[in-house]
C-alpha cells in the first residue's frame, strides 16, 4: 500500500508544482504586506519589481526542474503504478479457511474444514476435494485431524493430515458414460500425508511492462514525439490506401482511362442500354455491380473506422506531450498571480492564501479539462485547446504584476475602501432626499 501511494504521489507532482508556487507566492507577499515590510522596503528604494525578480528566477528555475520531473520522472512513477494496479486487480483475497465453510481459493480443489483450533494451525475433520482431472467429486481425501502451515517463502501451503482416508474412482480417459461404474474403486487410509498447495496467486506478480508502456502519461517526450510521428505516417497510409481501393473498384476506368491519353481530353459516354442483355447476363451484371459496391462500401467504412480511431489516439498523445510543457509554465503563471496578489489582500498565514490558492487552480483544472475535451472533437486545434487556461489566465498575469510593479492605485485597498464609502455615501444622500420629499408630500396634503 505505501508502495502504491509512493508512485500516486510522485504522478501527481506535477500539478502540485504550480499549486505550491502559487500558495508559497501569496503567503511570503501576504506577510510581508501585513506586517508593513513592503512599505518599508519601498522607503528603502526597492520597488516591487526589484522585490519580485529574484523570486521570478527561482519560480523558472522551477520550471525547469517541473518540466523534467514530467518528462523523465512522472512517466515511470505512472508505469509503475498501473503494473501495480494490475497486480492489485489480479491478486487473489487473502487466504482465510474458515470452519465449516468449502474454501476454494486453490485452483481445482476444494477443502473443508470442520474446525479450526484457536492457534490457528490445528484443524480438525478435514475434507479435501481434488478437481484437477475435470471429473467432478471422484478423488476425496479426508482426515481427523492435521496441522497446516505456510513455508517461509510463503510460496506453497502445507496440510500435515492425520488418521485419514483417500478415495479414488477416476475413470480413464476414452471410457464411455456406460462403462466408467465398471471402473474399480480405489481406497486407502494413512496415519500421515502431506499436501501441498501453491500460493502463487495469493502473492503480487510483476506484469510485463509492456502492457502499459503504450499509455500517453507512461511516455516521455522524445517517445511521444515519435508516436505521432508514427500515427500521423499510418493515417497518412490509410488516406492513400482509401483512394487506391476506390480507383481499383472503376471497372471502366481501369480498363480504358487510365493507360489511354484520348480521354483525358474528350468526354465519352457509354452506348450500352442494360435493358438490352439477355435476362441472365442482366442479372449477373447487377448482381456483380451490387456485390462490389458492398463491398467497397464496407472498404470505405473500415478504412474511416481505422482512420478516426488512430486519430483519436494521436490526439490523446498530443494533449499529453502539450500538457507537460502547459503544466510546467503554470508555474509561472501562478506565481505572476501569487505575489502580486499578495501585495494586495495583505494577509498573511495559511488561511487565505490557501482558499486563493484553490479557488484559482480550481479554475485553471476546469479550463483545462474544458479545453482538452475540445480538442479531442477536432473543434480546434489540439494545441490550443491545451493551452486554452493559459491564455486565459495570462491576461490576469500580465494586469496584476503590471500594477503591482508600477504602484499605482488600482490594487490598492484604500481606493477600493473609498469607492465603498462613496457609494454609500451616494445611497445615503438618495435616501435622506427621499426621506425628505416624502415628508413635503405629506406636509402638501395634509
Amino acid at each position: 500500500m505505501l508502495k502504491l501511494l509512493f508512485y500516486a504521489a510522485i504522478s501527481l507532482a506535477s500539478m502540485a508544482f504550480p499549486l505550491a508556487v502559487m500558495l508559497a507566492s501569496l503567503m511570503t507577499f501576504g506577510n510581508m504586506g501585513e506586517r508593513y515590510e513592503i512599505v518599508a522596503l519601498k522607503s528603502a528604494g526597492i520597488s516591487t519589481r526589484k522585490m519580485m525578480t529574484p523570486l521570478a528566477f527561482l519560480t523558472v528555475i522551477i520550471t525547469i526542474v517541473s518540466f523534467l520531473f514530467s518528462d523523465q520522472v512522472i512517466p515511470r512513477a505512472t508505469l509503475k503504478l498501473r503494473m501495480l494496479l494490475y497486480d492489485i486487480q489480479e491478486q487473489k483475497p487473502a487466504l482465510n479457511i474458515e470452519e465449516g465453510v468449502f474454501y476454494e481459493g486453490f485452483d481445482n480443489y476444494s477443502i473443508l474444514v470442520g474446525k479450526k483450533m484457536p492457534d490457528g494451525e490445528t484443524v480438525k475433520d478435514v475434507l479435501i476435494y481434488d478437481h484437477s482431472r475435470r471429473q467432478g467429486n471422484t478423488c476425496v481425501t479426508y482426515a481427523e485431524s492435521g496441522k497446516m502451515t505456510i513455508t517461509p517463502d510463503k510460496h506453497y501451503l502445507v496440510f500435515v493430515l492425520n488418521n485419514g482416508s483417500y478415495w479414488d474412482e477416476t475413470s480413464s480417459m476414452g471410457v464411455s458414460r456406460g462403462k466408467r461404474v465398471q471402473m474399480p474403486l480405489m481406497r486407502a487410509t494413512f496415519d500421515r500425508q502431506y499436501k501441498r498447495f501453491d500460493m502463487s496467486a495469493f502473492s503480487l506478480n510483476q506484469v510485463d511492462a509492456q502492457l502499459f508502456e503504450g499509455h500517453s502519461s507512461s511516455m516521455t517526450n522524445k517517445q511521444l514525439k515519435e508516436e505521432i510521428d508514427t500515427m500521423k505516417k499510418q493515417i497518412r497510409e490509410i488516406e492513400e490506401n482509401t483512394a487506391n481501393v476506390f480507383f481499383n473498384n472503376l471497372y471502366f476506368y481501369n480498363s480504358f482511362v487510365r493507360n489511354d491519353e484520348q480521354f483525358a481530353t474528350q468526354e465519352v459516354s457509354s452506348s450500352l442500354d442494360i435493358s438490352t442483355l439477355p435476362p441472365d447476363l442482366r442479372s449477373r451484371v447487377l448482381n456483380h455491380a451490387e456485390n462490389s459496391s458492398r463491398s467497397f462500401i464496407y472498404s470505405m467504412q473500415f478504412n474511416y473506422t481505422d482512420a478516426s480511431f488512430r486519430t483519436s489516439y494521436m490526439w490523446n498523445f498530443q494533449i499529453e506531450l502539450q500538457r507537460k510543457y502547459r503544466l510546467a509554465v503554470a508555474c509561472l503563471l501562478f506565481f505572476f498571480i501569487g505575489a502580486p496578489l499578495g501585495s494586495i489582500i495583505r494577509k498573511g498565514g495559511i488561511a487565505v492564501p490557501l482558499v486563493l490558492t484553490v479557488v484559482f487552480f480550481v479554475i485553471y483544472f476546469a479550463l483545462s479539462v474544458i479545453g482538452e475535451k475540445i480538442a479531442k472533437g477536432s473543434t480546434m486545434p489540439v494545441w490550443f485547446g491545451t493551452w486554452l487556461s493559459s491564455f486565459i489566465l495570462l491576461p490576469l498575469c500580465i494586469f496584476l504584476t503590471y500594477h503591482a510593479t508600477m504602484d499605482t492605485a488600482v490594487l490598492s485597498p484604500d481606493t477600493y475602501a473609498k469607492w465603498m464609502d462613496k457609494i454609500k455615501n451616494i445611497k445615503l444622500k438618495k435616501i435622506k432626499l427621499f426621506s425628505k420629499k416624502r415628508h413635503e408630500d405629506s406636509s402638501t396634503l395634509s
